[in-house]
């Protein structure tokens, strides 16, 4: 039962709240301190302690505390609240949401509890929750704005689309006038209000409210652009054309303006005179311009498209500009275009100039001679060192004179950077990356271009000197911290993969974590915008935000890091020796004692060099203790010391494939059409033997791409492992896999015959000729011999690149084959490829 305050103790606690409201938490437990000296078991005073004590970082305590005063006053709406909020602080949302619920039981007309539980909704995505809630927050509160907006928003969201538009229109009805134009918030709710109307597909109603109320909205480019593409879709050509064109007097760079204005005129695609005349004209008015000139390129053919782009090409190689090869290079899917462009510009660089548009040749050449030649030595090197295009001497010959014309360049030096990465020399590359960036220090670009290239290197400690050159390196945690702090995820899954690469696990999976992190925080940031967006009006941007993070985690950066944080997890499962440190990918003891005493001598080596890491960072640590001046970060703020900074518990888990679900589950939910990740999923739930799971992973891979070469080997390895079972399958998961799988290997199909077929069907794809030899091997393991030789000349092929070279390399170590075979596949591949740093011999790579 709760305990009645004295009046005393009860304008005390009122104190209490007060200096919580204020973050004066110091002085709010003191105040809780002394009403329960007097009153031990106050149920109330007992949750806001607990509540000040959780914002100072004592979440154990709080909750604890939190408990007992819901033991001493279960019937408190402020012990429920307070409990629902450390929930909610632990991110435990659906708890937080149960605990807001009983509070709310206890006291309706509490508008705190009902907002908090609103919000919390809404990051839950309970659309209908969040209606009930909004609903009854705008009918404690309905002269107040935001509960109006927030209720349509509740309903839009949800699809109840005529529905939202009724609630915005309700509250206008309630307005005695109509608000002043210089009112943003409402300027945004009928902007918003337009964009339901046509989002239910009702254009010409959202054209006719966007008439009559456009005029008093600030946005006037919104406004603008909604008219001219509702007149189109309506078919109001003359009208649409008009609009399109005040728009393109605004902005004449904008393409989709273009796209417009060419629909609005009824301009067919084939009619390529007409729409050259278009952008002509858009060209003349522009002389400054870009998008009127650069567009056409796009659908001119033959002569038009030589004299255009001889036109374009000029004008642009005059002017220096150095992004020109990323803006043409589109045009390259287009064989006959890619040759007209390599024509035209060797030309210039022979002296040549088939166009005097920009006045004549001999005058334009005398007057910005040298500038001209670097910038068509700079595009040439581009153009044969793209992949539809390429030719890396003539790449090389040309960045070359190019550097010699500028040597103080440095987009020069990046591309002939870039060039090496192609010849795969991968340390060559970062050499002169390096280079560049000294070139210009100042630049932030080209010292996170060298910082990359290192990481690709694996140099992860000259990476992390040339990043923190634009890093605070005072805070806790030196420059790394300021990456985790700054949430660079391009450095830390780099610098994760290059660790994975060198087989320094704990490094590597702390990197990936921390990346996994950064994404939680960008799913967290969302609640507070929950409120804000509501309260400063910006509602459209609030409902894009929303739908953006309802895809956050198949982003390509999440993708790619979680994959590589499974892959980590699979390597850890399958050689738990790598939990002391890398240790060479040959040495699996296959080979007899021999190896196996090398294998002993490099886990022994490991070991000893994870201690020397450990006592340094150990010392680092101290250091950092005993120096006052990192002990806050740049916010004022204490900062946590990393207990764990090289991942030495992250690696030491017991259940490897457990810990990979975490990065697996949101793959496999928010990526399910990415074959990599279907492939990957196979194998974490054959090592656990969860079959149906790694059946449901190989049919989705199956539905994505039949012909897959890595899903080939599976199919056949998953045959082998229900073959081979020491218990049966119970009947029901026997007959589900029975039925699904035999579709996909029948039980009665020849294997070498399956083998064969699929080799003789992809006989000129390394990747799946690869594949082929890694099943023939699991189906013969006889026939090794003959898979290395099959193997060595798959570097014939015509589509055999570094890559897939470095890929039958990787077999090699995977089969256990011998050095000596090693060493004819590496001699033979130099012979292909001589710059590769891959390939390079014993003797000129040590």
């Amino acid at each position: 039962m709760p305990q009645p305050l004295s009046s005393k103790d009860a304008s005390l606690f009122r104190q209490v709240v007060r200096h919580y409201e204020n973050k004066q938490y110091k002085k709010g437990l003191k105040a809780a301190d002394q009403i329960l000296k007097k009153n031990p078991n106050h149920g109330d005073t007992q949750a806001m302690k607990a509540l000040i004590m959780s914002n100072q970082g004592q979440l154990e305590e709080a909750f604890a505390l939190a408990k007992e005063a819901l033991k001493n006053d279960m019937k408190s709406h402020v012990c429920w609240h307070v409990f629902g909020l450390l929930h909610r602080a632990e991110k435990n949302y659906e708890e937080a949401i149960k605990a807001y619920k009983f509070a709310l039981k206890l006291e309706p007309d509490s508008q705190p509890i009902q907002r908090d539980l609103a919000l919390l909704q809404m990051q839950m995505r309970d659309y209908q929750g969040y209606i009930q809630s909004r609903s009854a927050m705008l009918q404690a509160r309905p002269a107040f704005r935001q509960n109006w907006t927030a209720l349509a928003i509740a309903h839009h969201l949800a699809g109840n689309l005529a529905e939202a538009e009724n609630v915005l229109t309700t509250y206008e009805e309630t307005l005695k006038s109509p608000p002043p134009r210089s009112d943003m918030e409402h300027s945004e709710a009928i902007l918003y209000k337009n964009s339901i109307i046509a989002e239910s597909g009702n254009i010409e109603k959202a054209l006719e409210h966007l008439e009559a109320v456009g005029k008093r909205s600030t946005d006037l480019l919104a406004v603008m652009e909604m008219r001219a593409d509702y007149l189109l879709r309506l078919d109001r050509k003359a009208e649409a054309e008009a609009a399109y064109a005040a728009l393109l007097d605004r902005n004449p760079e904008n393409s989709n303006y273009y796209e417009g204005l060419i629909k609005a005129k009824g301009i067919p695609e084939t009619d390529h005179k007409a729409l050259k005349a278009v952008y002509d004209q858009w060209a003349a008015k522009n002389p400054k311009g870009d998008a009127a000139r650069r567009i056409p390129l796009e659908f001119l053919e033959g002569d038009d498209f030589r004299e255009a782009a001889d036109v374009y090409l000029q004008r642009m190689l005059r002017k220096g500009v150095p992004s020109l090869f990323a803006n043409i290079k589109t045009l390259y899917s287009n064989p006959t275009k890619r040759d007209i462009v390599q024509e035209l510009v060797e030309g210039y660089a022979s002296g040549k100039l088939e166009s005097q548009a920009n006045g004549s040749a001999e005058k334009q050449l005398n007057g910005d001679g040298t500038d001209f030649q670097s910038s068509v030595y700079y595009f040439l090197a581009q153009h044969y060192n793209y992949h539809l295009s390429r030719d890396l001497a003539k790449a090389m010959e040309y960045v070359d004179k190019a550097i010699e014309l500028a040597p103080k360049s440095v987009d020069y030096h990046m591309t002939k950077a870039r060039i090496w990465k192609h010849y795969g020399n991968l340390p060559k590359a970062a050499e002169v990356m390096e280079q560049a960036r000294a070139l210009d220090v100042k630049d932030r670009h080209i010292n996170s271009k060298a910082a990359k290239y290192q990481l690709r290197n694996n140099e992860n400690e000259k990476a992390l000197d040339n990043m923190s050159k634009f890093t605070r390196n005072e805070t806790v945690g030196g420059a790394l911290g300021d990456l985790h702090e700054m949430q660079c995820v391009w450095y830390l899954t780099e610098d994760g993969e290059a660790y994975l690469r060198q087989r320094k696990l704990g490094l590597a999976l702390k990197r990936f974590h921390a990346v996994y992190n950064i994404f939680d925080t960008w799913h967290e940031d969302q609640f507070d915008f929950h409120s804000f967006s509501l309260r400063k009006g910006m509602i459209r941007a609030y409902v894009d935000m929303v739908r953006w993070e309802d895809h956050l985690r198949d982003h390509p950066f999440f993708t790619r890091m979680a994959l590589s944080a499974v892959k980590a997890y699979i390597l850890l499962h399958d050689q738990p020796d790598l939990v002391h440190g890398p240790i060479p990918s040959g040495l699996t003891g296959a080979e007899g004692e021999a190896d196996s005493a090398e294998r002993k001598k490099a886990l022994k080596k490991a070991k000893r060099e994870q201690q020397r890491l450990e006592k340094a960072e150990a010392e680092k640590r101290e250091a950092r203790k005993a120096s006052a001046a990192t002990a806050k970060g740049a916010d004022g703020e204490t900062k946590k010391e990393d207990p764990d900074p090289l991942g030495t518990k992250l690696v030491q888990t017991q259940d490897p494939l457990k810990d990979a679900m975490k990065f697996l589950t949101p793959l496999l939910e928010y990526s399910p059409k990415n074959v990599e990740v279907q492939t990957i999923g196979f194998e974490v739930y054959l090592r656990r033997r969860k079959y149906l799971l790694a059946l449901k992973c190989l049919l989705a891979a199956h539905a994505i791409d039949a012909s897959n070469p890595t899903l080939h080997v599976q199919l056949l390895r998953f045959r082998k492992a229900l073959d081979g079972l020491q218990e049966p399958l119970s009947p029901k998961v026997s007959e589900v896999v029975t039925s699904e799988f035999e579709p996909l290997l029948p039980k009665s199909q020849d294997l070498k015959e399956w083998n064969a077929s699929f080799l003789e069907a992809h006989k000129t794809s390394t990747p799946h000729v690869h594949a082929a030899l890694t099943a023939r091997l699991l189906l013969d393991p006889e026939s090794k011999s003959q898979c290395e030789k099959d193997l060595l000349s798959t570097l014939d092929l015509e589509d055999a690149s570094i890559n897939s070279a470095v890929a039958g390399l990787d077999l090699l170590n995977e089969w256990g084959s011998n050095q000596a075979t090693k060493a004819a596949y590496i001699e033979k591949a130099h012979d292909k490829w001589k710059e590769a740093s891959a390939f390079q011999p014993q003797s000129e790579s040590n």
